[in-house]
């Protein structure tokens, strides 16, 4: 019994008994009080009866209809958007000799570090009626009669699908590059166009990729809160995203109604998520990738390509970089004027200035910091630990291990907020209305991403390693520590960067579990927008962004330093 207990007690062991209680307790803990408060009579911390009239009222109230219709003709016209406009740009980067590429690329991934409510606040900026750039355009030099309107269905889908450009557009460039170029030099050789090549060839191997990028861009646009809360609230357009918010945000708050709203919202993105890793599995089972060397095939466009070049790179400043160069000629701005010569006398910095006026910036920069740091220090270390048990352990609950520390990535960040909202109200822990329950919710939302950037990293790290350092006598907790976690280190340094530039951006889930004294700066932001104080939420806007490139430069330095100490 003795032998037992010490081999239960080893480092290992218990290692992987915490690490599994956390996760699950991260996970599966608030997705059960999710699904027990949508069948609870009463609110959090009352006494209440089990009961199915919140689901008989939901499915009775013409409102679920109309933010369902809403949200699948947002979140389809949206991916369509983002997945043709991706699809473009990496067939012209990747596989023709258009010129200034680095530019075309550079363009495109702009927009992946900036937040999305400052996208969306320079879009609704450029589309003013009166002073908007795009509108001054459409009425003074192509004539149109009426300015054009962003407040309704087509004017989200534009905003959405244009944010999401870029990633279809990394995703799609990946698979376009990674491609064995003979079937297509085959139907070339056989007399077939750039255009038949693509279509029959190209595009059917890649089918299965295509599918996966169409739907990790539709579960996005479906997960997304700004958009709908910045453009469609103001139109009366509601989704799911925007019902949830309102549901709690009523008074009073209808805890019931709001929990309902979001198993539904729940149950509809696991749905997209299954169906995106399906898709992704099987286009696993169509790579064309082989032992032998080989370049992607690239098509001469001859004379056009300056042309289309051109057109490419029009078409992603006006996408990706007007609406950020909107929001900074803003902030110098005492309230918004179309460019000109007599508003270059009015820039000023005052708005800057005002900025450390204001005690809730200060504390919601300070919150940022502490969150962000200590969000992605712990789910980098959590993830590694995971990574650790799944790829070197014959533990046979590793599937569901994996599996759990994924399941967020289903999640909306508003679902996750009432799932945490519900639980902290209920058990007797205290830390609700403080930075602690902010930093569960972000450790929760961001598992699925260290995982990613450590399993793939720990797949690549010989098992020798360990063995050999296990055979000179160190403990394992010193092998984890001074052997797995430095070879970890490229894998381990991209997930942080990746999850401390997102916690800084995320408001989905802030705004739900928020209180005063724990805002964050996206819900400043927000806040700034609610009240009408547009350029001060410019100037704080690019404060944000000149801290996520400072965050980001740093962060690869130190990547690529321990890259290079490793070769």
């Amino acid at each position: 019994m003795l032998d037992r207990f010490r081999h239960l007690a080893r480092p290992q062991l218990l290692l992987v008994g915490i690490t599994a209680a956390v996760i699950a307790y991260l996970t599966l803990v608030p997705l059960a009080m999710l699904l027990y408060g949508s069948v609870k009579s009463g609110p959090p911390g009352v006494a209440g009866e089990l009961t199915l009239k919140n689901y008989i009222a939901l499915f009775q109230n013409w409102r679920l209809g109309s933010a369902l219709l809403n949200s699948l003709i947002f979140s389809a016209g949206s991916s369509f958007l983002a997945f043709a406009g991706g699809l473009y740009l990496a067939w012209m980067t990747e596989r023709t000799n258009i010129p200034w590429r680095g530019a075309i690329y550079t363009c495109i991934l702009v927009p992946m570090i900036v937040p999305g409510i400052l996208t969306t606040v320079g879009w609704i900026i450029l589309f003013g009626r009166r002073s908007g750039v795009i509108n001054l355009f459409a009425t003074q030099v192509l004539g149109l009669d009426q300015p054009l309107e962003l407040n309704n269905m087509p004017g989200m889908i534009w905003v959405q699908g244009t944010d999401d450009i870029p990633l279809a557009f990394l995703l799609l460039a990946a698979a376009f590059r990674s491609m064995d170029p003979s079937l297509e030099e085959a139907a070339m050789v056989a007399g077939s166009g750039i255009l038949r090549t693509t279509l029959r060839i190209t595009m059917r191997v890649l089918l299965p990729a295509v599918l996966a990028v169409w739907m990790i861009s539709f579960v996005r646009a479906i997960e997304t809160f700004e958009v709908p809360a910045l453009i469609g609230m103001p139109a009366g357009i509601l989704v799911f995203a925007t019902e949830v918010y309102l549901a709690t945000k009523s008074v009073p708050t209808d805890f019931g109604l709001a929990s309902t709203f979001a198993v539904v919202y729940l149950a509809i993105t696991t749905v997209g998520v299954v169906l995106y890793l399906r898709w992704t599995a099987a286009s696993e089972q169509f790579a064309t990738i082989t032992g032998k060397g080989f370049r992607p095939t690239t098509y001469n466009l001859g004379r056009g390509r300056v042309p289309l070049a051109l057109v490419s790179l029009f078409v992603c400043l006006i996408m990706f970089i007007l609406p950020v160069l909107v929001v900074l000629w803003s902030s110098f701005l005492p309230f918004y004027m179309a460019p000109s010569i007599s508003a270059f006398g009015s820039l000023t910095l005052e708005n800057y200035r005002d900025l450390w006026n204001l005690p809730m910036v200060h504390r919601a920069l300070w919150n940022s910091f502490v969150l962000g740091i200590s969000s992605s220090t712990i789910v980098m270390l959590l993830t590694a630990i995971v990574a650790w048990i799944i790829v070197r352990t014959n533990w046979r609950g590793k599937g569901a291990l994996d599996f759990l520390a994924f399941s967020p990535i289903a999640m909306p960040g508003l679902v996750l907020g009432i799932a945490i909202l519900w639980l902290y109200l209920v058990l007797p822990v205290p830390v609700y209305g403080t930075l602690w329950i902010l930093l569960i919710a972000y450790v929760t939302r961001y598992l699925p991403y260290g995982m990613r950037a450590c399993s793939s990293s720990m797949l690549q790290i010989k098992k020798e390693l360990e063995e050999a350092s296990e055979a000179s006598g160190a403990k394992w907790l010193s092998t984890f520590r001074r052997v797995i976690l430095p070879l970890l280190a490229p894998g381990f340094v991209a997930g942080w960067i990746y999850v401390i530039t997102h916690s800084f951006r995320e408001l989905s889930t802030s705004i739900m579990l928020y209180r005063s004294g724990t805002e964050v700066i996206s819900i400043v932001l927000f806040e700034l927008w609610d009240g009408g104080q547009y350029p001060q939420l410019a100037a704080l806007g690019m404060v944000l962004i000149a801290i996520l490139v400072a965050i980001s430069l740093i962060a690869r330095a130190i990547g690529a330093r321990y890259s290079i100490e490793q070769v």
